[in-house]
């Protein structure tokens, strides 16, 4: 299991969700609610949400359109 990670955009501000490697499977959580729920995600899914974000497929997503 690796240790919890967020990107650096969010800063100090707790306004970001957190990564890490658990048992083969992304976890993400609120950096706001550590405790709270955690959505596990395979890497194959992660992966393509990644391939998404970088082909900016969810920018719409921002602009509330």
């Amino acid at each position: 299991m690796t240790e919890w990670i967020k990107a650096s955009m969010s800063g100090d501000q707790g306004s970001c969700v957190e990564q890490r490697l658990a048992d083969d499977m992304i976890e993400v959580r609120d950096s706001k609610d550590p405790t709270g729920s955690v959505l596990r995600f395979t890497k194959t899914e992660f992966a393509a949400w990644l391939d998404g974000a970088r082909k900016h497929e969810f920018d719409h997503l921002l602009a509330g359109e």
